[in-house]
């Protein structure tokens, strides 16, 4: 018998393109898709079932969206250096910002944050980056990765970080994956569930050793333990074994910069891909900006976790 042949992932457009599209959240109890756009100070919802996008500005560069557990329309949302809480319908330009959950960074008052997700237990991860100070350009190892627990007090876990990002867990396997992106490389730490401690950093992955092009941004993990990595500046999605730091599959993407990943759909087995079409001397036409959708992947990722606060 010939070998199955594994079909050629489809790849689809699913929104307009913005500005710097990031940090998307797939809710599985609504069925939909939040990310933002930093630079339009914008944050989303896509729902696939009725292909329905909306916006809402805010007062500031809003760099993640994720729910609040138990508190329905609540979300934490990453405010320049702030973390604050927002109150959203989904419907357009109707956010309103609730209150301040933390401020980290006072030391550096021009650093923001970055990439953030929930812990499987709600706690907020959340990394920030040195300012930017023209396109593509920042001030170095000014970032740090917080820990901000649900009665939202703040833990420094990593300090001297030039851009934080991809934050995932394999709980089975007791790990935490992280990423600076000037490192070219991907961190795995010990993770302890009941603390939400990370500890004995250790590189897995290295964009040298596999001739890889551009930097490591938002990544998610699937049920088998693969990383699946957004390649800025790369035009691609990597699917990746950091058990044995194997390169597997490198999925092409009609955008130079491809920004985050996270699977989706009724049966997360849909990866949606965030993208940007920042003109740092070059203009990136549409489809640069959109989400993108990959199915027939043939895998299937973990369900996004909300934020747990008191």
């Amino acid at each position: 018998m010939c070998p199955q042949k594994q079909m050629a992932p489809q790849l689809q457009a699913v929104t307009e393109p913005v500005w710097l599209g990031e940090g998307p959240h797939w809710d599985h109890n609504e069925q939909a898709l939040y990310f933002v756009s930093i630079f339009d100070e914008t944050i989303h919802k896509y729902v696939p079932e009725t292909g329905k996008h909306t916006r809402s500005k805010l007062d500031g560069k809003p760099t993640f969206i994720i729910p609040i557990e138990g508190k329905k329309h609540h979300f934490v949302v990453g405010l320049d250096r702030l973390v604050v809480e927002i109150q959203w319908t989904g419907e357009d330009q109707t956010a309103r910002l609730v209150r301040t959950v933390a401020e980290v960074d006072q030391d550096n008052p021009n650093n923001r944050f970055n990439d953030a997700k929930a812990d499987p237990r709600g706690r907020l991860f959340a990394g920030t980056m040195g300012h930017e100070y023209e396109p593509g350009k920042f001030d170095l190892k000014k970032g740090s990765l917080y820990r901000i627990d649900p009665d939202g007090s703040v833990h420094r876990l990593e300090s001297n970080i030039d851009i934080s990002n991809g934050l995932c867990w394999d709980l089975q396997r007791s790990a935490f994956y992280f990423a600076d992106s000037f490192e070219y490389t991907i961190r795995r730490y010990d993770y302890d569930v009941e603390t939400g401690s990370i500890a004995n950093a250790k590189t897995v992955f290295k964009y040298s050793d596999h001739g890889l092009e551009g930097i490591v941004d938002g990544m998610t993990i699937d049920t088998d333990g693969n990383l699946w990595v957004a390649n800025f500046d790369g035009r691609q999605v990597l699917k990746i074994d950091p058990r044995g730091g194997k390169l597997l599959q490198k999925i092409p993407i009609p955008a130079l910069q491809v920004t985050s990943v996270t699977f989706g759909g009724p049966d997360l087995d849909q990866l949606y891909v965030t993208s940007a079409s920042m003109n740092r001397g070059e203009e990136q036409l549409p489809p640069c900006g959109s989400t993108f959708r990959l199915d027939g992947l043939e895998v299937k990722g973990h369900p996004n976790v909300n934020v747990r606060l008191q």
